[in-house]
């Protein structure tokens, strides 16, 4: 026969702890080496994301360390385009794109193309 647990009984079993919660996330803190084994990169190209903070982590003591649900989660949200990614050839089909380009050449009172 089963025995049934009462909300009680429920809540201290799944009570977090400190301890609870530092042996969760113990499994869950990479190393360089190991967060690039993770997502199969580099550990140079690992370290350069990182420290242009296009990647999730933190350098302690002068070594990178890698939280396994951030990285996943930053897998999981699209790229970020940047202002140049969506923009560059925009207006290529511009059909006014030859006079403003003319205008505003004249306007700095230089020519189209400069002599070398």
């Amino acid at each position: 026969m089963s025995q049934t647990r009462t909300p009680t009984q429920r809540a201290k079993k799944l009570k977090r702890t400190p301890q609870r919660v530092a042996a969760s996330i113990a499994g869950e803190v990479l190393t360089l080496a190991e967060a690039a084994a993770y997502l199969r990169v580099g550990e140079n190209q690992l370290a350069d994301l990182a420290a242009r903070q296009d990647i999730p982590g933190r350098q302690i003591g002068g070594e990178w360390r890698f939280l396994k649900t951030a990285l996943i989660r930053w897998l999981a949200t699209p790229a970020r385009r940047g202002f140049w990614d969506t923009q560059f050839g925009a207006l290529k089909d511009d059909p006014h794109l030859d006079e403003m380009l003319r205008d505003i050449y004249r306007e700095r009172g230089r020519p189209m193309a400069e002599d070398e």
